[in-house]
């Protein structure tokens, strides 16, 4: 009886063990680990991805380079002008440069605009970028969901090409409370699913923190919004557990004073709990101070959330951004109205967040030319008439931002030491 009963559990154990790894496997989407398994020591861009021109097949026409009626000289939403000497295909406009040529500009539904963008990112030191997903555009069905999929496809591409990392984004702008929670969920689980974001093997692009891929969900605990935070703990607890799908780590994109519960935030204390539930945060501060001298006061802000994150085991990516405009956006608002003083507004940010000891920085945003704060390249040489574009100083290169960035970097890491005074250009450094 003994041996019968033996021979039957032997001659189960084939399956068994066939079985068990494959289940365990079947619980988790995500692949191990990633070519990026760490936030720490690394500076990422957000990056937006929004534009399109009539020419591009999206359908869409010039997507949000205008915002409504006819895209020309004193109707546009752009501060700043893309350059346009290294993109393989570019777009004509109706705008004119002083010697009367064509103005062109690129478009995000292009391939190759994303391409020539990731490869600015490995030649300057830049880590990669957090992909915009605005939760507005998820709920929308055809011409929008089209191209932020095919952005982000791009960019899955790129970022692959250039060894740079990526992470999703969410933006809760224009969420509707917990009927948009569903919504979120399933876009997740599109992107793991359809793109397998996640799962391409231990060297794929996407980006990683203790253990797990990295997702954000920027707009936590902002005053007038009209999601709570019963809604975003639905969220935190889907990513965070959720077998198949979750396993995530979170980062939260919150308000300048959300440790004082003050101005920007929602006076709600249960946002520190929602905060002590994840792993990392980042204040926005776009806006909050608009000189280099202002950002001292703030400087003292940042020390003590730095402080209130270890003391809860949260980690800190603080926000830098280089300067501010979108008086073609809303022309009520001033022209430049956060001058980027040479560069010093953008290097007194990013030196002292490292010298307050940063591990990691969040830069707002990569190609944003619509608020004036890109650090990519942009014209030297925009287009002149009705609308008015931010140029550089004259000895002030188009590459300056990308190389500040790449620089900071460095510093973040300890690879070069940490210097107060801003490098001057390549081509002038001494």
């Amino acid at each position: 009886m003994r041996l019968t009963i033996l021979l039957l559990i032997v001659s189960f154990l084939p399956i068994v063990f066939v079985l068990i790894p494959n289940t365990l496997a079947a619980q988790s989407k995500h692949s191990r680990t990633s070519l990026h398994p760490s936030y720490k020591g690394l500076i990422m861009a957000g990056y937006q991805g929004w534009h399109n021109t009539p020419e591009d097949g999206s359908g869409r026409g010039w997507g949000h380079y205008v915002q409504r009626g006819t895209f020309g000289p004193g109707n546009c939403k752009i501060d700043m002008w893309p350059e346009s000497k290294e993109y393989p295909r570019m777009y004509k406009t109706p705008f004119k440069h002083a010697d009367g040529s064509d103005a062109y500009l690129p478009s995000d539904n292009d391939a190759s605009t994303t391409d020539v963008r990731f490869r600015w990112m490995k030649e300057y030191g830049i880590d990669g970028v957090f992909m915009q997903r605005f939760v507005a555009n998820a709920r929308k069905n055809g011409l929008v969901r089209n191209h932020f999929n095919k952005v982000l496809s791009d960019a899955l591409v790129a970022s692959r090409k250039y060894s740079r990392a990526i992470a999703v984004m969410y933006d809760l702008s224009g969420m509707r409370d917990s009927i948009d929670v569903p919504l979120i969920i399933r876009d997740w689980k599109n992107l793991v699913d359809s793109m397998k974001i996640t799962s391409g093997g231990d060297k794929q692009p996407y980006l990683y923190h203790n253990g797990r891929p990295l997702v954000v969900l920027w707009g936590v605990g902002f005053a007038g919004r009209d999601y709570t935070l019963k809604s975003i703990g639905q969220l935190i607890e889907f990513l965070k557990n959720d077998k198949q799908y979750g396993g995530c780590s979170v980062m939260l994109g919150v308000p300048t004073y959300w440790r004082t519960l003050t101005s920007d935030t929602e006076p709600d204390p249960r946002l520190h709990d929602v905060i002590r539930s994840v792993d990392i945060i980042h204040p926005w501060t776009v806006g909050r101070y608009k000189k280099a001298i202002e950002f001292q006061s703030y400087a003292e802000v940042q020390t003590g959330d730095m402080a209130w994150c270890r003391d809860n085991e949260v980690e800190y990516a603080p926000t830098v951004f280089p300067g501010f405009s979108w008086s073609n956006l809303y022309p009520d608002f001033p022209f430049d109205q956060i001058p980027r003083e040479r560069g010093t507004f953008y290097w007194r940010q990013l030196s002292t967040a490292i010298s307050n000891g940063a591990a990691m920085i969040y830069v707002a945003m990569f190609d944003e030319v619509d608020e004036g704060t890109a650090i990519m390249k942009v014209s030297q040489d925009p287009p002149v008439g009705a609308s008015r574009f931010l140029r550089f100083e004259d000895d002030i290169p188009e590459d300056y931002y990308l190389y500040l960035t790449g620089y900071a970097g460095r510093m973040l890491r300890k690879e070069v030491s940490l210097r107060r005074d801003i490098p001057l250009p390549p081509s002038k450094e001494k």
